[in-house]
């Protein structure tokens, strides 16, 4: 195919990605926030609410990649996937309502809303959205393409951050769950109307769905992909420190250094809002194969920036803070964005989305709570947050998460030999 992309697709790319990062900065950031204040400042009740969340994404990407290979159609499962996922969006916020006086019942059903909800969300999302923007991406747009997917959780992160504080602080939680909600089923009728599936052939194993979902997990798989387990590694490893600090960031700016949920949003949308701008610098880098030296130097930064937001509290150095620890995520998604698209195997780009959410998802949203939990408990702060005493955390589950996020350069080395080799290679044919 071309490597130009139509304007509706474009628009499509940031509507529906925009929407969807949107439900799941709610997902990740606010329900925690909600579940502190409304339910109970308990640390273990988020760290089960991740857990399986991760394992219903995870369940859900690969069940539907693999039927979207199949069948050879990505628009059905994002259209069904969004209309879902808005619905128990919109009905987590029941919980405040339920009787406050059994934790355990309103704990349950937060996990339990949570984990439909991401499953959906992942149908729509991680299977279908993703593999939808693969089909669109050759050789020529790949940095683009990139770029986008890496600045719209950004942009997510500013907007719902932002929305979410002015909504919540004005008219409480369950208002803003129901326009989120809304918010993301218009958009999955969207689809609906304007969306196309790219012409791809069908990827239909002769013994059956059951056999062609389990081949994905064969380790010969893995010794004809090495370079793109490597960078799933890479991701894996750079999402374990992140989830190990970003579902506490709101709670550690509100309960820890006395913001109110608009100040946090401002102090995050300003640096990440300026993080964005260098996306356009960093594709052309990835455009000439550079990523791993796009990695190397957005980790250092990143470092940087938990340094600052962990060592000062005044409202000019938390945003700068926020803006190099923004710049290292969004070059750092942005490039493994890009690194992995283009190693997906054609036939298999469904399936391969729920392989990365393996590594994405599955495993630092189950190991970083296993980190987090116990480091509230012993180094956090004790809080009496709406009438209930709690634990919340305080710098230093920062500097963790910190370090673990530069362990990433440990398997961006071979990830990185083996990309030279294959362009030494590629050159000489």
């Amino acid at each position: 195919m071309s490597g130009r992309i139509g304007k509706r697709d474009w628009t499509l790319i940031w509507v529906l990605g925009m929407a969807g990062q949107l439900c799941w900065h709610v997902e990740n950031s606010v329900f925690n926030t909600f579940v502190y204040q409304k339910v109970s400042p308990n640390p273990s009740i988020v760290s089960w609410m991740l857990a399986i969340s991760a394992t219903a994404t995870t369940i859900s990407t690969f069940l539907f990649g693999t039927l979207s290979d199949r069948k050879a159609r990505r628009k059905c499962f994002l259209v069904w996937g969004y209309i879902l996922w808005a619905a128990f969006t919109a009905l987590f916020g029941l919980a405040q309502f339920l009787p406050q006086s059994s934790v355990v019942l309103v704990a349950a059903f937060c996990v339990g809303c949570d984990g439909i909800m991401s499953f959906f969300g992942s149908m729509g999302y991680d299977c279908a959205f993703n593999a939808w923007t693969t089909d669109l991406t050759d050789d020529t747009n790949r940095g683009q393409i990139g770029g986008a997917l890496a600045v719209l959780p950004v942009i997510a992160t500013i907007v719902g951050t932002l929305i979410s504080g002015i909504i919540i602080d004005s008219i409480g939680f369950f208002a803003f769950f129901i326009v989120m909600g809304a918010l993301v089923a218009i958009c999955g009728f969207l689809a609906s109307a304007f969306m196309k599936d790219q012409p791809i052939e069908p990827n239909k194993d002769p013994k059956g769905f059951a056999h062609q979902f389990f081949s994905v997990f064969n380790f010969s798989i893995v010794k004809r992909n090495r370079e793109l387990f490597w960078v799933f590694l890479v991701l894996m490893v750079y999402f374990i420190g992140f989830n190990v600090y970003y579902p506490y960031l709101n709670i550690f700016f509100v309960n820890y250094l006395g913001y109110d949920l608009t100040t946090s949003g401002i102090i995050q949308g300003i640096g990440l809002l300026a993080a964005c701008a260098l996306t356009p610098i960093a594709s052309r880098f990835i455009n000439a194969n550079r990523m791993s030296w796009v990695i190397l130097i957005s980790l250092c930064i990143n470092f940087l920036g938990v340094v600052l937001i962990t060592s000062f509290s005044t409202l000019a150095i938390l945003i700068l803070g926020t803006f190099f620890a923004g710049i290292g995520y969004v070059l750092v998604l942005q490039s493994l964005t890009a690194w992995m698209k283009g190693l997906y195997p054609e036939d298999q780009r469904g399936q391969f989305e729920g392989v990365k959410i393996i590594f994405f998802v599955l495993v630092p949203m189950i190991v970083a709570p296993m980190i987090n939990a116990p480091v509230i408990r012993k180094l956090g702060v004790e809080m009496v947050i709406d009438g209930k005493i709690g634990m919340v955390p305080d710098s230093d589950l920062f500097w963790v998460a910190g370090c673990l996020m530069m362990l990433s350069l440990v398997p961006l080395i071979p990830a990185s030999r083996l990309m030279k080799s294959r362009l030494a290679i590629s050159a000489k044919a």
